[in-house]
């Protein structure tokens, strides 16, 4: 006697099960998305002077940005003098390895660089650097 199989069953049968692929995939997204550093930016752009001694630095920092006209941008945001403290602690504990910037323009008067550079050591963190643009030869 034959045995009789069903060709709809033996068809359901042999799909591929997609799930174990899927896992993965979203696994590695995860792992892609907590291990990308993001850089924060002042949200305008300054006319930085000079340096012969520049350095490129490529990890996320904490971006202080100063007009010529001595408004202050951090984070997208302008704050008052009085508000860096604060704004600067707040971003360093939500990312404790990235450093802190002043990006100055070059016509920015040197007492809000430095009023800037004070609240920033007020916040506990003694190695700001002042951006700068690489002398070309």
């Amino acid at each position: 006697m034959r045995h009789r199989t069903n060709r709809s069953s033996i068809d359901q049968s042999s799909e591929i099960d997609m799930t174990p692929m899927l896992d993965i995939v979203f696994i590695m997204l995860i792992f892609f998305i907590v291990t990308t550093s993001f850089v924060k930016e002042s949200g305008i752009d300054v006319n930085r002077p000079t340096a012969q001694t520049a350095e490129r630095k490529e990890q996320g920092h904490i971006i202080v940005s100063i007009k010529p006209n001595g408004d202050i941008w951090i984070d997208k945001r302008q704050v008052d003098i009085r508000a860096v403290r604060a704004n600067v602690a707040r971003l360093h504990a939500e990312n404790p390895l990235g450093s802190v910037i002043i990006a100055a323009d070059k016509d920015t008067k040197v007492n809000v660089l430095v009023q800037v550079m004070d609240q920033i050591r007020l916040a506990g963190i003694s190695n700001a650097s002042i951006a700068t643009e690489t002398e070309s030869q």
